[in-house]
């Protein structure tokens, strides 16, 4: 079983702007999900954990934060560096928490969106990364995340085999296999090629993180928590730092 950063590497980054569909309604819902926050009026720096091909780094970029985006897969790096053109963005190929090497000032806003909590190796590293992000923030400002709910109810049966996304030359499907801290997602890659399917198969666990306890831990930092849901039905956290 590979880890989420080996997974995306060499299996899910390269087809990860496929896999979306939609490009433009993409960044589309990614602007509406950085515009449904309670950003502070003053424009400083903002942090995206997990940037990917940059749906929210672009969208705080446009609305005038200077932003530094970190994440472990060079092709969505690739991505979004050809999409940030003169944009004020830092782009770092880097493990998401050693982000406070490539601070210059403390953010006004911190961003951790797309189920990137779920990636991170146990609960502990989740604890600590939250930590880090509240005594990181300016005075006012926002952390916001968005993850899947994988702790409170499992999926059973068929449901557990999802068909993310297919077309007359690609297929990708992934299948969920519940453990009682984690679950492991196995995506099965099929590909048209001269004619011949060809499989590819990788898998890489998630953590089964419990809104509540995300709740509690930013609370015990002090900072105020509010949870609800986005329209995808990701659960969102929004804290701030009085």
């Amino acid at each position: 079983m590979a880890t989420s950063a080996t997974h995306y590497r060499k299996h899910l980054g390269p087809v990860y702007p496929w896999m979306l569909g939609d490009l433009d309604a993409a960044f589309a819902r990614g602007a509406r999900e950085i515009d449904d926050l309670p950003l502070p009026a003053t424009r400083g720096a903002a942090l995206d954990l997990g940037a990917g091909l940059g749906l929210h780094s672009i969208a705080l970029a446009k609305r005038g934060f200077d932003v530094v985006a970190i994440d472990n897969c060079q092709a969505l790096l690739d991505e979004l560096r050809s999409r940030a053109r003169d944009l004020a963005i830092a782009i770092h190929l880097a493990d998401l928490l050693d982000f406070r090497d490539f601070l210059a000032r403390q953010p006004q806003v911190i961003v951790c969106m797309g189920d990137t909590l779920t990636h991170l190796a146990a609960a502990s590293t989740v604890e600590s990364l939250l930590a880090s992000v509240a005594g990181s923030l300016a005075p006012g400002g926002v952390f916001a995340a968005t993850f899947r709910d994988y702790a409170t109810s499992e999926l059973k049966g068929e449901q557990r085999f999802i068909l993310v996304r297919g077309d007359e030359s690609r297929i990708l499907t992934c299948f969920l296999e519940y453990q009682e801290e984690k679950v492991v997602v196995h995506d099965l890659l099929h590909e048209r090629q001269n004619g011949r399917w060809h499989q590819a198969v990788s898998s890489y666990p998630k953590l089964r993180l419990a809104p509540a306890w995300v709740v509690s831990k930013l609370s015990e930092q002090g900072l105020e928590v509010k949870r609800d849901a986005t329209a995808s039905g990701m659960v969102r956290i929004v804290a701030t730092k009085a």
